[in-house]
């Protein structure tokens, strides 16, 4: 089944890439960054969705920043569209998000933590948007069919699946490559979350850690074995990042790891 985002196709020959911040900063950060991608990914002949999240509801501490929250935060995600001319991405964390989300952003994203909260899930297909669901770390790929029957059923067939690694023991993430023909067997395309898969979920006690350099090798593994997008956050200045520092890709090293995944694709493809 192919998912087709704008003018971005999910489940085609040519593998998109969802990519951003992690959280909205500024308004002219997000404008800032949202240009710079636009021209690596037009350069590539990349589809791309530029992602950041108006809220990080999920941070390890309670005094970590969130973002600017969902009223400036979509007025932000506004104007990138408008200016930059890109789709848009955005996570929502309860169903009275979903449909103001959805005003804005072309996919609304169900954060891993969430993704058997039907009350929300219901809410985000109700606005017909596409919806892309990262799998909980503690979800097994086979039983990803449960969350998008809830949202299928709720009358939406516009539906993305995310792997992001797996919990493996305490503070660290795995990723199985077989989750990607698994998830497959939904039929949906299948994203791959290059960034997160390289977190260490709460290993530095007030926030997470993360092994930056793996992130090329675990989206090598991804590519080759077949999935259809690619996730990865970035940002132009990543030990400054206000959130997921440790596992942010820096924008000046994208375009180059993007390419080499295009050829590992097309070989692939071939």
């Amino acid at each position: 089944m192919t998912i087709t985002v704008e003018s971005v196709v999910f489940g085609a020959d040519v593998m998109p890439v969802i990519a951003g911040p992690c959280v909205i900063e500024s308004r002219d950060h997000s404008l800032k960054m949202a240009a710079a991608l636009n021209e690596i990914f037009s350069r590539l002949a990349v589809p791309f969705i530029f992602k950041s999240s108006f809220d990080k509801a999920n941070r390890t501490a309670g005094d970590s920043f969130r973002g600017p929250g969902i009223d400036e935060g979509l007025q932000i995600l506004a104007e990138v569209k408008n200016e930059i001319d890109v789709p848009i991405l955005t996570d929502i964390h309860t169903p009275d998000q979903a449909k103001p989300a959805s005003e804005v952003a072309d996919v609304l994203q169900i954060p891993a933590f969430l993704c058997r909260q039907t009350d929300l899930l219901v809410a985000a297909a109700e606005t017909g948007k596409c919806i892309n669901v990262k799998k909980g770390q503690f979800v097994a790929p086979g039983d990803v069919t449960a969350i998008t029957e809830k949202i299928e059923n709720a009358g939406n067939r516009q539906i993305l699946v995310t792997e992001r690694g797996a919990s493996f023991g305490y503070n660290n993430l795995v990723s199985d490559m077989r989750s990607m023909a698994i998830i497959k067997e939904t039929g949906y395309p299948v994203v791959f979350d290059a960034t997160h898969s390289a977190q260490r979920p709460s290993a530095q006690g007030d926030h997470s850690g993360g092994d930056r350099e793996m992130i090329p090798l675990l989206a090598r593994a991804a590519v080759a074995a077949g999935c259809d997008a690619l996730f990865m956050e970035v940002h132009d200045n990543v030990d400054g990042a206000r959130s997921d520092a440790a596992t942010q890709w820096p924008l000046e090293r994208t375009e180059e790891l993007i390419s080499s995944l295009v050829r590992i694709r097309e070989a692939v493809s071939s």
